[in-house]
């Protein structure tokens, strides 16, 4: 019997690299209360010469199986939302799988940029109560600072690598109401020159992100309130049903914005930005476990999370924890 996706485990992984935002002043016009002002963002982590986003995602994820007691082999399918795999192919997910030891089941990827977690948190969902899948390791890892234009101080200083996973588990939630509720999915292509990077394999070029920040700071607020809302609604629960909001890390601003059109206190949001940066599909798995850590998180806690990236694409699932 299909039961409820439930969160069983969870895990981050941070890069030894801490960069404050005063590492910047020497090569940029730019300074930490500028950056902080108009962020939030404090410091971040950059991967080392040679570490991969596969690497970060494996660390993550022995970190999430560890938290739900289980070994690599117990898991039927590994899901890594990226936008910065090692390789054009293979996926970054089979090289997880590989590092892990896992013989056995399937691994792909998931590319929605910010969105991807909560994109792959929905594929998990999916595959758990069609019973296709019983445990499903959802990873969100990023190494954005591979693909930064360090001249560009609009963009560079905002974002960081890590990764962070979750373990889902089919369970029967009849006598505990735990588990992934609802799913809010949306793209427009219409706004992909907003936020998008300047390359790819079929341009035979590597390039760099670029953001139109004022306009996807529009974009935002709007649109991350609303699917938040609507997956909520999906639930037949309401903003004030929830206990904590656990947002895309991508600036401050975004996130008091977003709080303050659904009704709700920063008091009830988990906020990582000053440290992390923005993560990019990392930010909400590296939020949820470093939310628990601090133990905010509890279980039978309602939460809300929601992201958008480039696309536009975004959305939010909602879980009862």
């Amino acid at each position: 019997m299909t039961g409820r996706a439930v969160v069983t485990g969870v895990g981050h992984y941070l890069p030894e690299r801490v960069v404050p935002n005063a590492e910047f002043e020497a090569t940029l016009e730019t300074s930490d209360d500028w950056i902080r002002s108009r962020s939030g963002i404090e410091r971040r982590h950059f991967a080392a010469d040679g570490e991969t986003t596969s690497d970060l995602a494996i660390n993550a994820a022995r970190a999430a199986l560890a938290d739900a007691g289980i070994d690599a082999n117990e898991v039927d399918a590994i899901i890594v939302a990226t936008s910065t795999a090692d390789l054009t192919f293979p996926s970054a997910a089979t090289m997880v799988q590989s590092g892990l030891g896992m013989t056995s089941g399937f691994a792909f990827d998931v590319q929605a940029v910010c969105a991807g977690f909560v994109y792959a948190l929905s594929n998990a969902n999916a595959l758990i109560v069609s019973g296709q899948a019983n445990r499903v390791l959802v990873i969100g890892a990023e190494t954005f600072s591979r693909i930064m234009d360090w001249s560009d101080r609009s963009t560079c200083v905002l974002f960081g690598d890590g990764a962070g996973a979750l373990v889902l588990e089919s369970q029967d939630t009849a006598e505990q109401d735990r588990g992934i509720l609802s799913v809010d999915l949306n793209s427009d292509g219409r706004y992909k020159d907003l936020l998008y990077v300047d390359g790819g394999v079929s341009t035979q070029t590597t390039g760099h992100l670029r953001m139109q920040g004022n306009q996807v700071f529009r974009h935002a607020v709007e649109k991350l309130a609303k699917t938040a809302n609507t997956a909520l609604k999906k639930a037949g629960l309401s903003a004030q049903d929830v206990d904590w909001i656990v947002p895309h890390q991508a600036n401050i601003r975004i996130i008091q914005g977003t709080a303050k059109k659904m009704g709700l206190s920063m008091d009830n949001v988990v906020v990582t930005v000053q440290d992390h940066g923005n993560t990019s599909a990392a930010s909400i798995p590296l939020a949820l476990s470093v939310g628990k850590a601090r133990g905010q998180i509890k279980q039978g806690d309602l939460i809300v999370t929601e992201a958008i990236g480039g696309g536009l694409a975004w959305g939010a699932v909602v879980i009862r924890w």
